[in-house]
């Protein structure tokens, strides 16, 4: 006697063996709590497709210090200034000098 596993796409229900599978992780939903893991067929990836090069993730903290990330589509974050490439290179870092600071102690 023998045992077989099958596994099953949780979007179709279609069978197939691990070799087809891709293991999908819903990290943030309105509907969810906390992540949830999907067996998804990997031809079935292509009903969720990446937008990740058209967007912008921003941290946004609030004047009380609490944090949350926005996700914003390039174009219209774009729009944001008349020249927001310009205002992204001349912006602060994150760590590190204000850019046009230079390194010394002024004495020439």
């Amino acid at each position: 006697m023998a045992i077989v596993s099958k596994k099953v796409s949780d979007l179709s229900k279609k069978e197939g063996d691990d070799k087809q599978f891709a293991g999908v992780v819903v990290r943030q939903h309105p509907d969810i709590d906390q992540p949830k893991a999907l067996d998804v067929l990997v031809p079935e990836l292509k009903l969720f497709p990446d937008i990740s090069n058209d967007l912008v993730i921003l941290e946004v903290t609030m004047p009380d210090h609490t944090k949350r990330d926005v996700y914003v589509p390039l174009e219209e974050f774009n729009k944001a200034a008349p020249d927001m490439p310009s205002v992204l290179r001349n912006a602060r870092g994150t760590r590190g000098r204000v850019p046009g600071t230079r390194v010394g102690n002024g004495n020439g």
